[in-house]
């Protein structure tokens, strides 16, 4: 009988995971979208936000995965993380998060005090609010949205420095696709989540109609909310025309999932909500005027 080897990731991976590297760099560009459609144009501003923005963002998947090591050990889709696995030690995670949280914070603040504010606040709502509320109610998705909401409105702030229209209504938007977007992915791992306590679905009665024709209206919620910078006057005929299409592109996914209650549909309807998001705000971005180009010299 043969031994397979296999080798220990990485420091640079081990720390790449522990830190939820690629849902950093998807927090990131929403943030990025939120700077770009507010108007920002200093390169030394984004180089900050993209900076800080990634640390904090790492400091708080990684407090998440302290808070949740033993019940991550439980679940099929966590238990290879690098506390379960003993590929990190508690202190050193503690460290890293410390760390990140520190210095992300510090270069948020070099943009401006409230874009720092506003990091501190999603992540401290992040892992002391939405992470414990996870196995004790399904409102803790509603709690969740705060946090997840913040990027394009951080982004916004951290151009304007101003609480401001243009900042709250990128929020809204991001705040309602949260919803079809989380309990899209509690349904694909309903099953999972389940061993580990968590109830994640709006429903009582799990996968079901009932799960699903919430899925549906906020879904269908996302059309009119996402032509809002449309509405307002903010951008022009391709965010009607780009922003229609993917809503009802992305409604008539949740009206399958409603139809048929199938893993597979709530599966597409998740990996179609990565898609949706970033597609939606740089069309705002491209669309509101006529200095993205100018930024970029075409």
């Amino acid at each position: 009988m043969s031994e397979v080897n296999q080798q220990p990731p990485s420091l640079l991976k081990t720390y790449l995971v522990f830190t939820k590297f690629r849902l950093s760099f998807l927090v990131i560009l929403s943030a990025l979208s939120g700077y770009l459609f507010a108007g920002g144009k200093n390169w030394y501003e984004i180089l900050l936000l993209l900076l800080g923005g990634t640390l904090v963002t790492g400091a708080s998947n990684g407090a998440n995965q302290i808070w949740e090591r033993e019940l991550d050990q439980i679940m099929n889709r966590t238990n290879q993380r690098p506390l379960p696995t003993g590929q990190m030690q508690l202190k050193e995670a503690y460290i890293i998060v410390l760390l990140f949280l520190t210095i992300g914070t510090y270069l948020l603040y070099l943009i401006n005090f409230k874009s720092a504010l506003l990091g501190l606040f999603a992540f401290v709502s992040y892992v002391f609010a939405y992470t414990p509320l996870k196995r004790k109610t399904p409102w803790a998705v509603f709690i969740g949205a705060f946090p997840g909401a913040i990027p394009p409105f951080l982004g916004a702030i951290a151009a304007t420095d101003q609480f401001g229209f243009i900042p709250g209504i990128l929020f809204f938007v991001q705040f309602t696709w949260q919803f079809p977007h989380f309990w899209a992915i509690a349904w694909v791992l309903y099953d999972d989540y389940k061993k580990a306590g968590f109830s994640l679905l709006p429903s009582a009665t799990g996968k079901s109609k009932a799960s699903a024709f919430q899925i549906m209206v906020y879904s269908l919620a996302l059309i009119p909310f996402s032509l809002m910078p449309w509405i307002l006057g903010w951008t022009g005929l391709i965010t009607l025309v780009i922003g229609s299409f993917m809503g009802v592109w992305f409604f008539y996914l949740s009206y399958k999932l409603y139809h048929s209650c199938a893993t597979a549909d709530a599966r597409k309807l998740m990996f179609a909500s990565f898609v949706y998001l970033p597609i939606i705000q740089f069309i705002y971005v491209i669309d509101r005027s006529d200095y993205f180009f100018k930024i970029l010299k075409f």
